[in-house]
């Protein structure tokens, strides 16, 4: 489905839709010099709607901006005012919304140091990104051939454009070859994460998650952590090996995209006895809960619309 939607922020600008163009002489198309952040706006149950956990992406986008070394050219606030401000002027409910910075027109070259630095906002309507029914059943994944960046290779913390060419390939892969989602290893051998996905596993109460050495830092991932922790299992964070995750109890992916989806499957090795295993089914209720504004405890994290 194409993409489409009433109001795009470009500058400052509140433009119509189809009115937020580029020049395709633009740095960033020819280099993958932008960096964004992928965020939720969701439909509460008492009517209002709210971004989830709005000042944590808003954080992690100065900082990829900094890693790259094109901080933005505007103040945290405004940002957060802007996100907000598509999201009321595209009249959503619920939505996805992709903040994206990315270097301008002007020198051409691996160099350039003195072009502009945009700024666009869009929001649109997005359901489950891994289906409907993964959500509900679990997915199936498989080991992709290729691996994830070295953190002297590419800068890991920041979300740039560039990176996900390694996710595209990867989940062209998978896709082309059955699966629902690719699953990486690091230069090491060792489980990073998905193409666009943090990755946990479990046996019983002890949940198993990526350390935050060669992975972006996932909003969610660090969500679930928390609630994980308060409803009483040990979540530890360390290496773990292709084998450790085929004999897991559970497995599931937490993203912004695809929130919190079940793993039934790895590399046509069915994972647990049942799916979702019930620490996936528990975490993932009361991750819902929250995103609707039925858990007081953690309003925190939504900043309303």
């Amino acid at each position: 489905m194409a993409l489409t939607g009433k109001k795009i922020w470009l500058d400052g600008e509140m433009m119509d839709w189809d009115k937020a163009k580029v020049h395709v002489l633009t740095h960033a198309l020819h280099y993958g010099t932008g960096y964004f952040e992928g965020i939720r706006c969701y439909a509460l149950e008492d009517g209002r709607s709210a971004v989830f956990r709005l000042d944590e992406h808003v954080r992690r986008l100065f900082d990829s901006g900094k890693i790259l070394g094109f901080p933005l050219p505007r103040s945290f606030e405004e940002i957060k005012k802007a996100i907000l401000d598509v999201v009321r002027a595209n009249g959503l409910k619920e939505c996805y919304i992709r903040p994206i910075a990315f270097v301008g027109l002007g020198e051409m070259g691996l160099y350039a140091p003195d072009n502009p630095i945009h700024i666009a906002i869009a929001a649109w309507s997005w359901g489950a990104y891994l289906g409907d029914d993964g959500i509900k059943n679990g997915i199936r994944a498989k080991v992709s051939s290729y691996t994830r960046h070295h953190v002297n290779v590419m800068m890991t913390k920041s979300k740039v454009s560039g990176n996900y060419i390694n996710s595209v390939l990867a989940k062209s892969e998978v896709k082309n070859a059955g699966y629902d989602e690719a699953i990486m290893l690091d230069p090491d051998g060792y489980v990073a994460e998905a193409s666009g996905e943090n990755i946990f596993i479990a046996r019983g109460r002890r949940i198993k998650t990526t350390p935050l050495t060669s992975i972006l830092a996932g909003i969610t991932r660090d969500s679930v952590v928390e609630l994980a922790r308060d409803k009483g299992y040990e979540v530890v964070e360390e290496r773990f090996t292709r084998d450790e995750l085929y004999t897991a109890d559970e497995a599931f992916f937490t993203g912004t995209a695809a929130e919190l989806t079940p793993i039934r499957e790895v590399d046509n090795r069915k994972v647990g006895e049942r799916c979702p295993g019930p620490a996936t089914h528990e975490l993932q209720s009361a991750f819902f809960d929250i995103i609707k504004g039925k858990d007081k405890k953690y309003s925190r994290w939504l900043a309303y619309v």
